[in-house]
């Protein structure tokens, strides 16, 4: 039996460059901001690492919105300190909490323990319920948020009844140990973006989107599988 194609699972925003991308990826994420915060008064998004987003954050840092009542957190991260150069909160640090966004409630997910397992209670307990905004990254082995191919914990991470909001990851690919949210966080998200840019990741999700070959196992198909709602993916060509 061939493979189910996903591509009803997304909705594809198409943009010339990443700077448009990135432009378009700020409005849209601060519509939501400010929609949530115009029903309950706040708002939460949770943001990815990596050098892809920086412009995005940057852009995004200069949205005019009650920043004062937005919580923002970590879709993963290393287990290295906050002024660590690999660290994905140093990274939203340095390219969202400035300008408008410097008043944003921070919540990062590394503490000072020597393993994320020591952790876990404690950043679980830190934060929101739900989330209003996830904006995830890709790699080129198909991974997202923490979900690495051969990570020892991806089938619990993975799992759609999984009841915790965080778990550790070991992967080969992954460098440092990691603590990445869980897949029911992502999922339950009031919006959940993917974005990407360049050539190479357009066709590993197109890989993924089909399930041919190598596409089969990358665990943003996995993602894919568990969504309740079509992930909005802004990609710059």
């Amino acid at each position: 039996m061939p493979p189910t194609d996903l591509s009803l699972q997304i909705q594809l925003h198409p943009f010339p460059d990443g700077d448009a991308v990135a432009s378009a990826l700020a409005q849209a994420v601060a519509d939501d901001l400010r929609a949530a915060l115009a029903t309950r008064g706040q708002a939460s998004i949770a943001l990815s690492g990596g050098t892809t987003p920086r412009r995005f954050l940057q852009a995004l840092s200069r949205q005019p919105l009650d920043w004062a009542n937005v919580t923002v957190t970590l879709v993963d991260e290393r287990w290295v300190p906050d002024d660590h150069e690999r660290s994905n909160a140093r990274l939203v640090k340095q390219h969202l909490l400035q300008h408008e966004a410097a008043a944003a409630r921070f919540v990062p997910l590394h503490r000072a323990t020597d393993t994320p397992e020591a952790a876990l209670a404690e950043v679980g307990a830190a934060l929101p319920a739900s989330l209003d905004v996830v904006v995830l990254g890709m790699g080129g082995d198909g991974h997202t948020a923490s979900f690495f191919p051969g990570g020892d914990r991806l089938a619990d991470a993975m799992d759609p009844a999984a009841t915790v909001p965080v778990l550790p990851m070991r992967a080969p690919g992954a460098g440092e140990p990691r603590i990445t949210l869980t897949l029911p966080m992502l999922r339950d998200a009031g919006r959940l973006y993917l974005h990407i840019e360049g050539g190479e990741k357009r066709q590993v999700l197109q890989q993924a989107l089909s399930g041919h070959g190598i596409g089969a196992g990358y665990p943003i198909r996995g993602l894919l599988q568990g969504l309740r709602a079509p992930l909005q993916v802004y990609l710059a060509q």
